[in-house]
């Protein structure tokens, strides 16, 4: 790249270099999202306890979510075919952060809210005092659950994800983004791999202590042998950085390839994407090893590998099937409403399942048949939030002013603003 620079004319302006669209890596989230929403309820929609090992396995698929957040945040903020970061995205870090933020944001505070009175009420039944309440919703609105391991799945189980997305993001435009977006191929390879050790050692330091297969604390039966350090494994922010910095990382790796490089063939992502839910299966067998293993060990690379496949493969000439199945209108459609499924999952859930609100609603909580029916009442509703809220110009407008403002009532802390 330098010495193409050193051949331009000087005064000789150059172009920035337009991103191409990759409609195949949001149709990924539908593939992540749709488990776990069959996951934080499959015991209800089955009995068979072969069927519920194996589907009961949202912690693992929680991580490629977070290696998406980063991938996508890198694609969007760093150059492409250069090293460094998009200056101008990251002039002002403050107001990055809270833009990311009000991404989300408005959908959990209305979802939160409108909600409130069946948590409370239903949390008023277990005699929990108002004292106690107050707080939780506190740490609801202010996505610091993920911080507190006896409380990460308060109200609206699954948002504990946003809080530690949030801290993520927090680091994104002054330490994480542009460090990363100076490395070579070389140092990028050597930060995944540094990367992937160290959440490994936190894994494996749960593991010794509460054992390494999944059938000494399988969900199913709700016996986990040590709760708080799962918690700690599964829920703390810091770990949920180290997935997000892979998703940098590995997106970084293709965005330096040469023209060399992108000459070359590009590998059929299937593989890789069927390698990495085939890890789920080793629940079945007597490699049964535990959530955590399979998500640091497996899965998370895995899939990353996937992505930087499916990424190459989509610039090609001449994509394979899973690239253009994943990229296609309907897979894009159901990729975009991925985020309003996962948070209005959990809440319709609770009404036709959680046993203290649906005794109250229906008598007992639903059949096993009614289970498909759930399914299609969070794919409908989430259509609808996602066209006439998520997508609204309104909601999007009072978003954008409330990061503005956030933004410079927290001018210089993120950078020396002297």
């Amino acid at each position: 790249m330098g010495a193409e620079a050193a051949a331009k004319p000087a005064g000789e302006v150059a172009k920035p270099v337009k991103k191409p669209r990759l409609d195949c890596i949001d149709g990924c989230r539908f593939a992540l999202v749709f488990p776990i929403v069959i996951a934080h309820f499959a015991r209800f929609g089955t009995k068979n306890l072969t069927l519920l090992k194996l589907l009961t396995q949202e912690n693992v698929l929680v991580g490629g979510f977070f290696v998406i957040s980063g991938y996508v945040s890198a694609y969007t903020s760093t150059k492409l075919g250069a090293r460094g970061a998009e200056e101008k995205k990251l002039a002002n870090p403050e107001l990055f952060f809270w833009q990311r933020v009000m991404a989300y944001y408005p959908l959990h505070f209305v979802s939160s809210a409108i909600f409130a009175p069946m948590f409370i009420w239903a949390e008023r039944q277990f005699n929990a005092t108002w004292k106690m309440i107050a707080f939780r919703a506190f740490l609801n609105f202010s996505m610091l659950q993920a911080w507190f391991p006896k409380e990460a799945e308060i109200w609206n189980q699954p948002t504990w994800f946003l809080s530690a997305l949030t801290f993520s993001n927090l680091t994104m435009p002054t330490f994480v983004l542009p460090q990363v977006a100076a490395l070579s191929k070389t140092g990028l390879h050597k930060l995944f791999l540094a990367l992937t050790g160290v959440s490994l050692l936190q894994k494996v330091s749960y593991s010794e202590t509460a054992r390494f297969h999944s059938s000494k604390e399988h969900p199913v039966d709700g016996k986990v042998m040590m709760p708080l350090i799962w918690n700690l494994t599964r829920f703390h922010p810091f770990w949920a950085l180290m997935e997000m910095t892979m998703g940098i990382v590995a997106c970084r790796d293709v965005m330096l390839d040469t023209e060399e490089d992108k000459k070359k063939q590009p590998s059929n992502p299937l593989w890789l994407f069927l390698a990495a839910y085939a890890s789920l299966a080793l629940r079945l067998t007597k490699f049964d090893f535990n959530d955590a293993i399979i998500r640091g060990v497996l899965f998370v690379p895995i899939f990353t590998k996937f992505l930087t496949a499916m990424h190459r493969d989509a610039l090609s000439k001449s994509p394979s099937a899973i690239t253009r199945f994943f990229g296609c209108k309907p897979m894009a459609t159901l990729g975009s409403i991925a985020f309003p499924m996962f948070i209005v999952h959990g809440p319709v859930g609770q009404i036709f399942y959680k046993k203290v609100i649906a005794r109250k609603l229906w008598g007992a909580p639903m059949p096993t048949s009614f289970f498909p029916f759930y399914l299609a009442i969070c794919l409908g509703l989430s259509h609808l939030v996602n066209e006439y809220f998520v997508k609204s110009k309104n909601v999007a407008a009072l978003g954008g002013k409330v990061a503005q403002f956030l933004g410079r009532q927290t001018e210089g802390m993120l950078r020396d603003s002297a």
